[in-house]
């Protein structure tokens, strides 16, 4: 008997989907790569999916600050292959950009700058949406974005909503990006959240919002162990029921 439930669990947790979705700098990644190492599932970042699509528009002076070629980037689409390795060493997959390991480079405040302007273009969206659902149509997968819950799997068996306040939201991206080297303003990273926030929430295509059977997480004053524990406690709640 405690083998044949031991196989129905292991069954169960191959098949169930997380989707975790929210606002910039909420943790959301930190969070669905712990669950994906716990669980032993696929862990698809989609937000950096976005961010890749981004820095090439960059690399190819598609957008700037006063402009944004669409023409030009919609053309592009057939040629952008974005693909997730494993790194062992880092115990993560990184983001590939055509071939080219391009992981450090689309985390970069230049990029966060742009990426909610790319994000907002319906056709990037429904070519990544795409992508999206064929990674996750068998289950056994921890995603995390900014419509995962309402668009991409909208039957997930967990959804999560992760929130926090502009300012510890600014100050976690800042201290990640100084410890990475880059020379950053704390204001600006903070003016930048909230300017995201505005254009994630109010994009007519796939806006940011909670679904209706979403539980809200607001972080703003937890450790990132508290974060996990709280979190994993609610999958397994939804793997026994």
């Amino acid at each position: 008997m405690s083998f044949l439930c031991s196989l129905k669990k292991r069954i169960i947790l191959k098949t169930i989907t997380i989707a975790i979705d929210g606002f910039s700098s909420t943790g959301k990644s930190t969070v669905a790569k712990q669950l994906a190492n716990k669980l032993k599932y696929i862990y698809v970042d989609t937000g950096a999916m976005y961010r890749a699509i981004t820095l090439f528009a960059l690399q190819h002076d598609f957008i700037a600050t006063k402009k944004l070629d669409k023409a030009a980037i919609l053309n592009a689409l057939p040629a952008i292959n974005i693909s997730f390795k494993y790194n062992e060493s880092l115990g993560f997959a990184e983001v590939y950009l055509n071939g080219e390991n391009v992981e450090k480079e689309i985390r970069t405040l230049h990029v966060s700058q742009f990426v909610s302007i790319i994000a907002a273009i319906s056709e990037v969206r429904r070519k990544l949406v795409a992508q999206q659902q064929e990674m996750g149509k068998e289950g056994g997968i921890v995603m995390d974005g900014r419509d995962i819950g309402t668009v991409v799997f909208p039957t997930a068996e967990l959804k999560l909503f992760m929130t926090a306040s502009a300012e510890k939201r600014g100050r976690r991206r800042y201290d990640e990006l100084i410890e990475r080297g880059d020379k950053v303003n704390l204001e600006e990273i903070v003016e930048n959240v909230v300017k995201r926030d505005h254009i994630d929430s109010t994009r007519k295509d796939s806006p940011l919002v909670k679904a209706d059977d979403a539980i809200e997480f607001d972080n703003s004053d937890m450790t990132l162990e508290e974060q996990f524990e709280k979190i994993f406690a609610l999958v397994e709640q939804v793997i026994s029921a």
